[in-house]
């Protein structure tokens, strides 16, 4: 996850005496990821979950747990709460929520929620009784009345063994929070709706054989997570990938095959204001897929394979307002064919992508493309992270094509 809006910015985060504290190591080494400043407040029954010198560590920063060190340095509340730009108390534990909203103040954290001018962020973490007493529920909705940020919990299994909500937010998704909260350009394709493919498709041979490619999906999920992030409403057609940080606001299709592909945008096509085809869907498929695995009795194995469903073409056809743009990833005349498959196929823009360009490609985190439109205005973009090409392709739509 590669998030711009997060870059420089200063982000304080308060840590209580809960298990799910355990998680605030990986939150810190994320957001140190995204390039932004780090400083941690930790209450001191926290210390017991997890050391002040791993996070200081981590974020490079003294990280606080009292008014005074043992060196008897001073530590100011107000200073600390000056510095962020947001301050972000995970785990919120019950006794913290509830000091939080009648304005109990016995500790630096607390002291520096209740100076704090900044947007503040808080995810919950509790056993599932806790969580959903009408006390700690109406402790929540009472912080978020006075404008603070609820960082909602997950479902799953707690330390109880229990299973329910309770769950601190994993650290991705505290992340992508905040990333929203800073977007540039949040509002950007309010309103809209986007279709968006990504991965490969595998096509069956046998029952554990394929045809397939190395797509990683990760150009067509940061299209995805970026276009959520920009107040769109989004489809996620994905096929066969690594496990993927999603936005909880994408709507996920996974398929296989370019035939469940092709169906499943089919279905979505109709209700989509944008559809945006990054999947790398195979050309072949087997005539024959065999039931049972192919053993190996000869030297030699002969496949025959046929078309499959030209996805782009079939969108392209019976597009009506519809924008429709294509990913081209090519290894020779790389313009003059990506061009030609924006006229054959009926498109309003093209996204080239060359196996040639360093830092470019399948599975790496950067890409290097060029943004080329029906009226044959051509636009390269350099190689940056996924997820700021996601983010020029997006603005490019929004400002070339709407």
């Amino acid at each position: 996850m590669s998030i711009p809006s997060l870059k420089g910015k200063h982000i304080l985060i308060g840590v209580t005496a809960g298990i799910a504290a355990y998680k605030i190591p990986h939150l810190v080494r994320l957001l140190v990821k995204e390039q932004a400043s780090v400083k941690v407040i930790m209450t001191e029954d926290a210390e017991a979950f997890v050391t002040p010198l791993t996070l200081s560590v981590l974020c490079k920063e003294k990280v606080y747990t009292a008014f005074q060190s043992q060196e008897h340095e001073w530590h100011s509340h107000v200073a600390l709460a000056q510095w962020a730009d947001a301050f972000v108390i995970a785990p919120a534990t019950a006794n913290t929520l509830a000091k939080m909203s009648h304005g109990i103040c016995d500790n630096l954290l607390l002291a520096t929620y209740l100076s704090a001018k900044c947007p503040v962020f808080f995810a919950p973490a509790m056993d599932l009784d806790m969580y959903v007493h009408s006390t700690t529920k109406n402790n929540i909705a009472l912080l978020q009345s006075f404008g603070n940020h609820l960082i909602p919990c997950e479902f799953g299994e707690l330390a109880s063994g229990l299973i329910g909500e309770g769950r601190m937010a994993e650290p991705e998704r505290i992340v992508a929070q905040l990333a929203q909260f800073f977007f540039p350009k949040k509002a950007l394709l309010k309103g809209k709706k986007l279709l968006i493919t990504a991965g490969p498709t595998y096509e069956m041979i046998d029952p554990v054989r394929f045809v397939g490619n190395f797509s990683s999906g990760k150009m067509g999920v940061a299209l995805a997570n970026t276009a959520a992030l920009m107040g769109a409403e989004v489809t996620l057609i994905l096929g066969p990938t690594a496990p993927h940080f999603i936005e909880n606001t994408v709507k996920v299709c996974r398929v296989v095959s370019a035939q469940q592909m092709y169906e499943a945008a089919q279905e979505a096509f109709a209700h989509t204001d944008i559809a945006i085809l990054a999947a790398a869907v195979a050309d072949y498929k087997p005539m024959v897929q065999a039931p049972q695995k192919i053993k190996k009795k000869t030297d030699q194995l002969t496949l025959e394979l046929t078309k499959t469903q030209d996805i782009l073409a079939s969108l392209g056809a019976q597009k009506d307002k519809q924008l429709l743009i294509g990913f081209a990833l090519e290894t020779e005349n790389e313009l003059e064919n990506a061009k030609g498959k924006l006229t054959r196929k009926h498109l309003d823009a093209i996204v080239l992508n060359s196996l040639n360009d360093k830092g470019a490609g399948f599975s790496v985190d950067t890409n290097q493309v060029t943004f080329i439109t029906r009226e044959d205005k051509v636009v390269p973009i350099p190689l940056k992270t996924k997820t700021e090409i996601a983010t020029d392709i997006l603005t490019l739509i929004h400002d070339e094509l709407l």
